[in-house]
């Protein structure tokens, strides 16, 4: 213990000695020390749920909020309160920040009571209240090249902007999603690109969210104040608040048509958290209900649903190459110019060749292993393991597709759809490929599209036209037309423009053009649970972002690989729920905390420490559990809390199996 103790000295004293850059250096994020990671130490000094953490920009002050209305700034290293103060809230704290270049004097909460408070930590005094919110702040935002400025998010449907070099101390409206929304949207979480300031990324209640040029709102905003008079202004404002050019839209691409799913299973679309990787190139999502998705703001990507008539109405090798090059066009991303299947052979002769080094071919023989014996998950991670090494090897692709739709997790039929075109792409006479996605066009309900495709594949591919596998999905295809009225057989999800669903009130043709002009996510991360709270966090974890965590339902925390997606580690952080995950600035070191009273610190052990109590052996198990809960009743997650196994069907084998549509098997679900 006392080595621990020495060795939590040198890095304090390191840290306040701002020598961060050969610090950093010698204690980045790796591998090894995700493997050793542990509980170092508990803080205790709340009294309610621990709803909000905050490192300083040196990372020796860590800032919590609670829902017993505290606010506490602690000496992560020596384990001490420096500062505890009643913040003047009524309700729970939701949010806090340290203001940039205050010396991290200045401290900024928000919370539950629709209020935003400025602190003084040296004199331990509220200086500023703001009351222009009408309902719960949920987050406050700052940006280095504003320190004076901050912003708040709240479920009122507002994002504010605050200047407290301003004599009125009032707050100015920036993004109004009402307008674009209706009055039942709500702000839930928002974020300030790192390197790019600029930008801010807002996440509200449904799987959209929105990427903002701060300059260009403003910009607007000084171009209408020269209209007189006000009337006029008002006028121009409420017709276009925000400039066609100032919002970028993301969305994993299956999400817009699975609302109506959703809503009917009175199952809650949110965005609980966003944020972006440390070179501002990337922004992480945590969707409530879903899974955590990672977007591209460099090499963005349409939906592939938005798409599909295109794919569908034309040969799929006339437009697959395409799909692979960004092209933007008036400020939506399209498919580059058709390219010929001769071109698309020529492709394939030189940088797709089936052949993989031996290691390789290692990796993707233990997947085809797990994928025997119905590990879906294991075969996935091994999959995904080899195309990050092998990026253009076709039957990697095809095979991690047929392991997505036996699996069958929310999102694993789009992604499966995702690794289709992609193995197309390298190799447009990818027999299985080809039938795969006339398959998850179907289940994703694309009816239309995957009878289309279904034809193309019979005409491609004649000496398969009356497999048992065609003929199966020819059967459901008619099944599915034959339960339709006369004239429906041609409606399918690529008809349904983003209006609004289940909803009395309509969305403006604004907000329907921002959504069809979204882009698509990069990678999604599985296994964790997020349903029961609105301020789930994920977060990148290492100086160049080489890992993603967030919390869970079941109270552990989850690590994953970023380029991989594998999940590398689960740890149990919590009684009940972890919420947030914040990871230290400069090292390996995570402040965790979530329904309990305290926050937990989390470090690499030491090589000679005994076994770690708080890593989860079974991550498959807990994952899948996880998979199950957001599935399932009340009921039956209480059920499965209590330990009862629940079974659940899981749904055409990898490259060289012989069950490439056998029956479906039967899996438990095992509680984490």
């Amino acid at each position: 213990m006392n080595n621990v103790n020495i060795t939590r000295d040198i890095l304090h004293r390191q840290i306040r000695e701002k020598r961060t850059s050969g610090f950093q250096r010698f204690y980045h994020v790796t591998d090894p020390f995700i493997k050793r990671l542990g509980l170092e130490a508990e803080l205790q000094g709340h009294t309610g749920c621990v709803n909000c953490l905050e490192w300083n920009e040196h990372g020796d002050l860590l800032a919590s909020g609670s829902d017993d209305q505290h606010a506490i700034v602690w000496d992560p290293f020596r384990l001490k309160k420096l500062t505890t103060m009643h913040t003047g809230h009524a309700a729970n704290i939701f949010s806090v920040k340290f203001l940039p270049h205050s010396g991290d004097r200045i401290l900024v909460t928000g919370a539950a009571d629709t209020k935003v408070h400025v602190h003084d930590l040296t004199v331990k005094e509220t200086i500023h209240m703001f009351s222009d919110h009408t309902n719960r702040v949920k987050r406050i935002a700052t940006a280095p090249m504003w320190p004076n400025t901050f912003w708040s998010a709240a479920e009122d449907g507002i994002i504010r902007q605050y200047d407290l070099r301003e004599s009125s101390k009032r707050s100015e409206v920036l993004i109004d999603l009402t307008k674009f929304c209706g009055q039942l949207v709500e702000a839930k979480c928002l974020a300030v690109n790192p390197r790019d300031n600029n930008y801010m990324a807002v996440g509200a209640n449904g799987p959209f969210v929105r990427l903002y040029d701060i300059r260009m709102i403003h910009n607007c905003r000084k171009s209408l104040n020269r209209f007189k008079p006000s009337a006029v202004r008002t006028f121009l404002e409420s017709q276009n608040p925000i400039p066609d050019r100032a919002v970028q839209y993301y969305v994993a691409g299956h999400l817009p048509a699975k609302l109506v799913d959703y809503n009917n299973r009175l199952r809650v679309l949110v965005a609980t958290y966003v944020t972006f990787s440390p070179d501002g190139t990337e922004l992480l999502v945590n969707i409530g209900g879903e899974q955590v998705y990672l977007f591209d703001l460099t090499c963005k990507e349409r939906p592939y649903t938005l798409l599909l008539p295109q794919i569908c109405e034309s040969p799929i090798e006339d437009v697959l190459d395409g799909m692979t090059t960004n092209g933007v066009a008036n400020g939506i991303h399209l498919p580059a110019s058709h390219i010929r299947l001769s071109q698309s052979k020529m492709q394939l002769s030189l940088g797709s060749s089936t052949d993989l080094p031996p290691h390789l071919e290692k990796i993707k023989q233990q997947a085809n292993d797990a994928f025997a014996r119905q590990h879906w998950t294991q075969a996935i991670q091994l999959y995904s393991l080899g195309i990050h090494h092998s990026s253009s090897n076709a039957m990697l692709y095809g095979n991690r597709a047929a392991a997505y739709m036996k699996r069958k997790w929310d999102g694993d039929h789009y992604d499966a759809l995702k690794d289709c075109l992609k193995a197309l792409t390298l190799n447009p006479e990818h027999l299985k490929a080809h039938f795969r996605l006339a398959r998850c066009l179907f289940e994703l309900k694309y009816v239309h599209e995957a009878q289309v495709c279904l034809n193309d594949f019979k005409g491609k591919f004649p000496e398969q036209a009356h497999s048992s596998a065609c003929d199966a999905l020819d059967k459901d295809i008619k099944a599915f037309f034959s339960q339709k009225d006369s004239g429906d057989d041609k409606k399918s999800n690529s008809s349904i423009r983003f209006h609004s669903f289940n909803r009395k009130e309509p969305i403006p043709e604004d907000e329907v053009v921002f959504r069809e002009r979204s882009m698509d996510y990069k990678h999604r991360y599985c296994g964790h649970c997020n349903t029961t709270t609105d301020i789930k966090e994920a977060n990148f974890f290492g100086s160049k972002g080489q890992y993603i965590v967030s919390g869970s339902d079941d109270g552990s925390f989850f690590i994953w690989e970023k380029e991989t997606t594998n999940l590398v580690r689960i740890m149990q952080g919590d009684e009940s729920i972890v919420n947030c995950l914040q990871p230290h600035p400069s090292y390996c070191f995570l402040a965790s905390s979530g329904i309990d009273p305290v926050v937990r610190l989390w470090n690499p052990r030491p090589e000679t420490e005994s076994e770690n109590g708080r890593v989860v052996e079974d991550m498959e198990g807990a994952a899948q559990a996880n998979q199950r809960r957001m599935n399932t009743d009340p009921l039956e997650v209480m059920l499965l809390n209590m330990g009862y196994r629940i079974t659940g069907l899981h749904g055409v084998g990898p490259e060289g199996s012989d069950d490439e549509d056998s029956s479906d098997g039967q899996v438990q679900c095992r509680p984490s």
